[in-house]
C-alpha cells in the first residue's frame, strides 16, 4: 500500500520552488486570467516534468477556471481531458471529516468524545483519546503501516488491526503533531456504526451523489478505471527515504477496505469543484459553524498549533490548513500529487490534481490563486516569514548591496529581530528563481556573515555562485562549507564537477 503524503525533503521544496517561479515572466502578455493561469501551470508541468495536470478555480461558488493539459496515460500517448480521473490519495481524509460532521451535525456524535464511547475492543491506553485527536494526528497512537507503507500484521485487515492495538502509544493524546492513518482505520469503525452502513456507502450516498460527482469513486490500482490518469514516479523509495531520479516509472497503489477513509477516492477538479461548492452552499453540511469546526486547527496541550510543515502549519478535522494573517486556507494534500485549497475569507478555491508522485501542487496552488488575487504572488513578498518581510523591504528601500548595513540597523532598532537562519536561505532561493541572482547572492552572503559556522549557508552561496558562472566563488564557498562539514558530498561533486578539489 503506497499513501506518499509528505514533502520528502527541504532540498525537494526548494527545486519547486525555483521551478514555480522561473516562470513567472513568461506571462506579462497574457490575454486574460485564465490565460496566464494555463502558461503558468504549463510552465510548471514542463519544468517539473508532470504528465498530466487538471485545474479547477472557484470564485463565489462559481467555476471560473477548469482545464487539463499533458498526458494522462503515458504508455499509450492518451491525452489528459477534464473526464481524466486522478487519485487523490490522502484528500480523502477532508470527505471524512465532512462525514463526521454530518454525523455531529444529525446528532450522533460530538468531536471531543472519547472514541471509547463508540469503540469496545480498544486497549485501555487508547480509550480517553477523542474524535478530534484522530482526526489531527495529534492522537499519539503507533501507526497501522510500516516505514514502508505497508499494514503492519500478517497483511490482512484483521491482522493489522490486532498488531496496532499490542503497540504502546508514541506519546500523550494532544502532546504534538505526528502524521497518522491508525486514527482513520478508527473513524472508518465509527461511521460504520453510527450511520449503519459501511463508511463507503455513507460517503458516496452522502456526499458523492448530494455533490454531484460522476466521475468519483473509491479505488485503486487494482480496479478497471475507465478514464484513469494512472500514477507516475521520478521518485525511489532508499528505506524509507525519498530519492529523486531521472526515469519515469508507473506506480501502483492497493488501498485495503478498512483503509479507505485515509485514501482511496478517486476523482476529477470538476467533480471536486461541485463537492467544495456543496460544502459551501449548505448541501453537506447544514450549518456556518459546522464548516469553522471543520477548518479549526487543533490546539496542542501547550498551546501551540502544529502540522505538516512551514507552511500546512496547522491540523483540523481532515484537512490540513495554513494559518496566516493573509489568506488563510484549508488544504488537504495526497500522494505528494494532488490538492485542494479552499481560502474562506476569499470566498475562492484551487483544485490541482496531477498524475505525478512528487508534484506537491500545493506548492503552488497559493500561485494560481494568486492570479485572481495579485497580492498573493511570491514575487509580491506574499508567504514570506514575517521577519523576512521586514527585512525584504528594508532591503528595497535602502539597497541589497548594503544588505550587513541594513541588518545591523533593523536589529539597532528591535533587538528582537532575528530571521533564522533557513529562513533567510529559501528566501535567496526564491529571489534567484525570480531572476535576481544579484539580489540572491546578497541575501546568502549575509547569512554566511550571520552564520559563519553554517556548512549550508556556505553551500547554497557556492550553489548560487556556480549558477551564476562565477566558478572562482564557487569554490571557494563549496570549500568553505565542506571544512565546516567534511560529510557534504553535494560540495565535494560540485568542486569534482569545476575541476577543483
Amino acid at each position: 500500500m503506497v499513501i506518499f503524503d509528505f514533502s520528502y525533503r527541504d532540498y525537494r521544496m526548494r527545486r519547486l520552488i525555483a521551478l514555480i517561479f522561473s516562470s513567472l515572466s513568461l506571462h506579462a502578455g497574457a490575454a486574460t486570467v485564465s490565460d496566464e493561469v494555463t502558461a503558468f501551470l504549463k510552465q510548471t508541468m514542463q519544468e517539473q516534468r508532470i504528465p498530466a495536470l487538471q485545474v479547477a478555480v472557484i470564485r463565489h461558488n462559481k467555476i471560473v477556471k477548469l482545464d487539463a493539459y499533458g498526458t494522462a496515460n503515458v504508455e499509450n500517448a492518451v491525452p489528459a481531458t477534464r473526464e481524466s480521473i486522478f487519485s487523490i490519495n490522502s484528500c480523502t481524509k477532508a470527505f471524512t471529516g465532512v462525514a463526521i460532521m454530518q454525523l455531529v451535525e444529525a446528532g450522533k456524535l460530538g468531536i471531543d468524545d472519547p472514541i471509547s464511547l463508540y469503540l469496545d475492543d480498544l486497549p485501555a491506553s487508547w480509550r480517553a483519546i477523542t474524535v478530534k485527536q484522530v482526526l489531527t494526528h495529534v492522537s499519539g497512537l503507533p501507526n497501522i503501516i510500516d516505514s514502508k507503507e505497508n499494514p503492519i500484521g500478517d497483511g490482512s485487515d484483521a491482522s493489522a488491526w490486532e498488531t496496532v492495538k499490542t503497540l504502546p502509544l508514541e506519546f500523550p493524546a494532544g502532546e504534538r503533531f505526528k502524521y497518522n492513518q491508525t486514527g482513520y482505520v478508527i473513524i472508518g469503525k465509527i461511521i460504520d456504526k453510527l450511520s449503519g452502513q459501511p463508511f463507503a456507502r455513507f460517503i458516496e450516498e452522502r456526499q458523492f451523489r448530494v455533490a454531484g460527482m460522476p466521475h468519483t469513486r473509491f479505488g485503486d490500482s487494482s480496479d478497471v478505471i475507465p478514464h484513469s490518469a494512472g500514477g507516475y514516479s521520478y521518485l525511489r523509495n532508499d528505506n524509507g527515504e525519498w530519492k529523486a531520479g531521472d526515469r519515469l516509472a508507473a506506480i501502483y497503489v492497493a488501498f485495503p477496505g478498512y483503509f479507505r477513509t485515509a485514501a482511496g477516492i478517486l476523482s476529477t477538479a470538476e467533480d471536486i469543484a461541485h463537492w467544495l461548492i456543496a460544502l459551501q452552499s449548505g448541501k453537506l453540511l447544514k450549518n456556518k459553524t459546522s464548516l469553522d469546526v471543520l477548518w479549526s486547527s487543533v490546539v496542542l496541550n501547550d498551546g501551540k498549533t502544529g502540522g505538516m510543515n512551514a507552511m500546512l502549519n496547522g491540523s483540523a478535522l481532515g484537512w490540513p490548513v495554513t494559518t496566516r494573517a493573509e489568506h488563510p486556507a484549508a488544504g488537504p494534500i495526497g500522494g505528494m500529487r494532488s490538492t485542494f485549497f479552499v481560502y474562506p475569507q476569499d470566498d475562492m478555491s484551487v483544485i490541482l490534481l496531477t498524475n505525478l508522485q512528487g508534484a506537491n501542487p500545493e506548492n503552488f496552488a497559493d500561485e494560481v490563486a494568486a492570479y485572481y488575487l495579485p497580492d498573493m504572488h511570491a514575487s509580491n513578498g506574499f508567504g514570506l516569514p514575517p521577519q523576512i518581510k521586514i527585512l525584504r523591504a528594508a532591503l528595497l528601500r535602502h539597497g541589497f548591496d548594503r544588505a550587513a548595513a541594513v541588518y545591523a540597523d533593523l536589529k539597532a532598532a528591535n533587538a528582537a529581530f532575528h530571521p533564522g537562519e533557513e529562513e533567510i536561505n529559501d528566501w535567496a532561493y526564491l529571489l534567484f528563481a525570480q531572476k535576481q541572482p544579484r539580489q540572491s547572492i546578497a541575501v546568502l552572503t549575509l547569512n554566511t556573515e550571520l552564520h559563519p559556522d553554517s556548512w549550508n549557508a556556505f553551500d547554497s552561496l557556492g550553489e548560487i555562485f556556480q549558477k551564476t558562472g562565477n566558478e572562482t566563488k564557487a569554490v571557494e564557498n563549496y570549500r568553505r562549507s565542506r571544512q565546516l562539514n567534511p560529510g557534504n558530498t553535494n560540495a565535494t561533486a560540485h568542486l569534482r564537477e569545476m575541476g577543483a578539489t
